[in-house]
């Protein structure tokens, strides 16, 4: 795993509050996102990890609170501006959230088309490569989601996200659902596209083995705000309840020691 080569801060959240009605999920809440990086996000069930996603990347409105994307905060962006700093963002949601009636090459042109204001043939042309760069087949274009594995589906969606060379990725549960050689298999794919193409990649994920495998930092989710954000092992080794007992669980130390093997050398 290659560590970022630059501590430039690309995303900035701060003092970030999200209240749905009575109910706080963040307060004051803190969090950096550097160039080229992979950061995970992890916590417990509740702790808003998906609002976070969403609060960054514009799809809901804080209740407090900054957030500054390439320095400028979208909030006080008009509608132009905002959709322009938006391209930058390529977003892989939880299930996919493919369109069921598109082909796959369709749904990765869509954004081409409507963002970009490219013409189908074109769109459908630039599709197929995003398509090879997410592994999957030339031919996988021409089905329909509901045709498509689980791992496929995943990939497909990786694709659409990268349809308009993005600089940061948001990736939602991306291995959720995939036996482990697929995931194995999605998070290599992960390291291959930062480091080929640059990119910021935030993660939210349950996954241990994904967060030995390829994560620079660690943001903990806990207390309604960011407990800590750091390399794994210095996560692992803050004194916190559900710290210890997510990490140096039975499944945390299995991840741990499979991670350990991996960088052996041969």
């Amino acid at each position: 795993m290659s560590a970022p080569t630059t501590s430039e801060v690309v995303v900035e959240v701060r003092g970030l509050c999200n209240r749905f009605g009575r109910q706080s999920v963040h307060e004051n809440l803190d969090l950096d996102i550097r160039r080229g990086e992979i950061i995970g996000v992890v916590g417990g069930s509740g702790t808003g990890k998906s609002v976070l996603l969403r609060s960054i990347v514009g799809l809901r409105q804080p209740s407090a609170g900054s957030v500054r994307v390439f320095g400028e905060n979208l909030q006080d962006l008009g509608p132009a501006q905002r959709a322009k700093v938006e391209r930058r963002f390529g977003v892989l949601f939880q299930q996919g959230a493919l369109f069921s009636s598109l082909t796959v090459t369709e749904n990765i042109a869509l954004p081409l088309i409507e963002n970009a204001g490219l013409k189908r043939p074109q769109a459908e042309q630039l599709a197929q490569l995003k398509l090879l760069l997410a592994g999957l087949p030339a031919n996988a274009g021409a089905k329909y989601p509901s045709e498509l594995s689980g791992g496929m589906i995943k990939r497909a969606a990786l694709a659409r996200a990268l349809a308009l060379d993005p600089d940061i990725l948001f990736l939602d549960e991306p291995t959720a659902g995939l036996d482990p050689i697929g995931a194995a298999a999605f998070d290599q794919l992960l390291l291959t596209l930062r480091d080929a193409l640059g990119l910021s990649v935030f993660l939210v994920t349950h996954d241990l083995d994904t967060l030995y495998t390829i994560t620079d930092r660690v943001a903990v989710l806990s207390q309604k705000r960011v407990l800590v954000a750091d390399t794994l092992q210095r996560v692992a080794a803050t004194d916190d309840p559900w710290i210890q007992e997510y990490f140096h669980g039975p499944r945390g130390r299995a991840a741990e020691q499979a991670a350990e093997r991996l960088q052996e050398p041969e």
